[in-house]
């Protein structure tokens, strides 16, 4: 057996070598240092690496904790497995829920297309048209749900512009007819998770992350409408209205709390570190969120909008509309995919007005001191999960259809009454695996917390105390958001947040401080395929190749950290008091250092 054949059957089996080895490599640390701290570091390095590696699914490896901090020592069974379900897994459930009844009625393509039909046929409105509906979107429900949406949408107005462009070369001199383009069909990749095990909703956080489930079949990519001799600047436009999707679905995840995984996580994670010093009432609640994330986002894809035109239009070809007949037939297409939906279903209207009152209730539950609905309730008792789960209940009991009864009653035999969504539909949609990797991460930070790993680390990081406070944040979300490129985003949050909480104060810095930023910055993952799935499912059309996406995602890399430490030093101090420590926390510390 030659080196090479050996070093092929090593990769072959990677995953179990990985699984089965790297536990006894490192069980020196435990022989070695028999401390809290070391036994923490255990189990968090082999956690980190199963991540990164994917040798096991990420929601699985989110289950180690439950057997492995018992055996080592290091927390009960008890104590660790109370971390699996918290407000804060609740609160996403009950999203992920109602945006599953959303997906499962058609909701987010009428919303979509409704948006498309009130843009014209110049290019970079038609790009604003798709982005804007996909930013929106993306706040509610899966990133990677979105996307796959949009993209045949934009798919079709392509190939609409294509017939056009044809027709005024003399390549085709009969009339076009309009095509009867399906928009409606998912891209042929599997419906999972992502690559990587990125998020992401997210499943809005949203966050897929079953390796075999995010795979895409380039064996299966769909026809694209490109071809050879192509005018370039009909290539570039392209390749411009397919990533500004993904782009947008990427940027559109930070709008709200429950728009993307990381978010959960984050704010998961400081709830444990507030209450390991006495501090019940967390400053991040869903309308705290959407008072600085709202304006990021929208701010982002904005710059995200003016930069595609800028690299891919060039302000020519393509960019400008040339006559009236562009015009009638992108929109004649988007007409007839519209109207395909038919009018405006009971069960859709119940469904949006869920919707709606569950957005409502979040927003108002705590609105600033005694303001809020919240404070009907006994302080502490009442939280952003609770709204959540009541409506997701209400959405398996509603009647999907006016119920035939009393004056409404027909003749006859009466069809079964069903709700808006059921169990069966519910299971289908949600990604229930992210409820274990959040659970996870919320596990592994109380442990890092308990075992002081997370002090111990953020007290050798402190030497970094001779940066500015907004510096030191500058770096870190660039270090952050490059890791991202390559790794899961919320296992890249995960592991950051417990260090980043203890660093803050050291620094005598509000743990949100650092936290928050970072947090924000997994989700600007614009280079690569494999970065996040709204990449991938992009990607998977043929349009783009790996260095456009290089080169159009790094300078948004850059400027989008920018403008994230620009917002977090203005607005973001201002909602959230970055730059002062809580008295609690102070008085720990300084009693630590006695």
């Amino acid at each position: 057996m030659g080196v090479k054949n050996f070093l092929k059957d090593v990769f072959y089996i990677k995953d179990i070598l990985i699984v089965v080895l790297l536990p006894v490599v490192f069980i020196p640390l435990l022989v070695e240092y028999d401390t809290p701290e070391a036994k923490c570091a255990y189990c968090v390095i082999i956690m980190a690496i199963f991540w990164i590696t994917e040798a096991l699914p990420i929601a699985v490896t989110s289950l180690l904790p439950v057997f492995l901090f018992p055996m080592v020592g290091l927390l009960t069974v008890k104590a660790t497995a109370q971390q699996y379900i918290n407000d804060t897994n609740m609160l996403f459930i009950g999203g992920l829920i109602v945006a599953a009844a959303i997906e499962h009625w058609n909701i987010h393509t009428r919303i979509a297309l409704r948006i498309l039909l009130l843009v014209g046929s110049n290019a970079r409105w038609i790009m604003l048209g798709l982005m804007a509906p996909t930013w929106f979107l993306s706040m509610w429900i899966s990133n990677t749900a979105t996307t796959a949406m949009m993209i045949p949408i934009a798919n079709a107005i392509l190939m609409q512009l294509k017939d056009t462009e044809k027709k005024f070369k003399g390549v085709d001199n009969e009339a076009v007819e309009l095509d009867d383009v399906n928009v409606s069909e998912k891209p042929p990749i599997e419906n999972g998770n992502g690559v990587n095990g990125k998020d992401e909703r997210d499943p809005n956080i949203h966050i897929e992350t079953e390796k075999e489930q995010s795979k895409v079949n380039f064996d299966d990519i769909p026809d694209n409408v490109l071809e050879d001799d192509d005018d370039p600047a009909f290539r570039r436009l392209c390749k411009c209205l397919t990533l500004s999707i993904a782009y947008a679905a990427n940027v559109g995840g930070i709008g709200s709390l429950t728009g993307t995984g990381p978010n959960l996580v984050m704010k998961g994670q400081l709830d444990i570190v507030y209450e390991g010093y006495g501090i019940k009432q967390s400053p991040i609640t869903f309308a705290s969120w959407m008072g600085f994330g709202v304006p990021l986002s929208f701010c982002l894809v904005i710059i995200v909008w003016i930069w595609l035109q800028f690299y891919f239009l060039r302000c020519n070809g393509c960019c400008e509309g040339k006559n009236d007949d562009r015009s009638i037939r992108v929109k004649a297409v988007i007409r007839t995919e519209y109207e395909k939906l038919g009018p405006v279903s009971f069960a859709q209207g119940a469904v949006m007005g869920h919707f709606i009152v569950l957005a409502l209730l979040w927003i108002t539950r705590d609105m600033g001191g005694e303001y809020g609905w919240g404070s009907l309730f006994q302080q502490g008792y009442v939280k952003d999960g609770v709204p959540a789960i009541f409506i997701a209940t209400m959405l398996f009991i509603f009647p999907s259809s006016l119920p035939r009864i009393f004056c409404l009653r027909p003749e006859g035999t009466r069809a079964p009454l069903k709700p808006l969504l059921s169990w069966k539909a519910a299971v289908e949609k949600v990604p229930w695996g992210v409820v274990f990797l959040l659970g996870g991460g919320f596990a592994m930070a109380y442990a890092s917390q308990e075992s002081g790993l997370s002090a111990w680390v953020g007290e050798k990081l402190s030497v970094l105390d001779y940066l500015s406070p907004w510096v030191l944040n500058l770096t870190l979300c660039y270090i952050v958001a490059a890791m991202t490129e390559v790794t899961s985003n919320t296992a890249t949050c995960t592991l950051m947040m417990p260090i980043l909480a203890n660093l803050a104060v050291h620094l005598h810095q509000s743990p949100i401080y650092l936290m928050f930023p970072t947090a924000i910055a997994t989700s600007f993952a614009f280079m690569l395929p494999v970065a996040t799935p709204p990449n991938a499912v992009v990607f998977s059309y043929g349009y783009v190749r790996v260095i456009d996406m290089v080169m159009a995602g790094f300078i948004l890399n850059i400027v989008c950290v920018l403008a994230l430490i620009g917002f977090s030093e203005s607005l973001g101090d201002r909602i959230f008091d970055f730059h002062t420590i809580p008295e609690e926390i102070l008085k720990t510390y300084n009693e630590s250092l006695t």
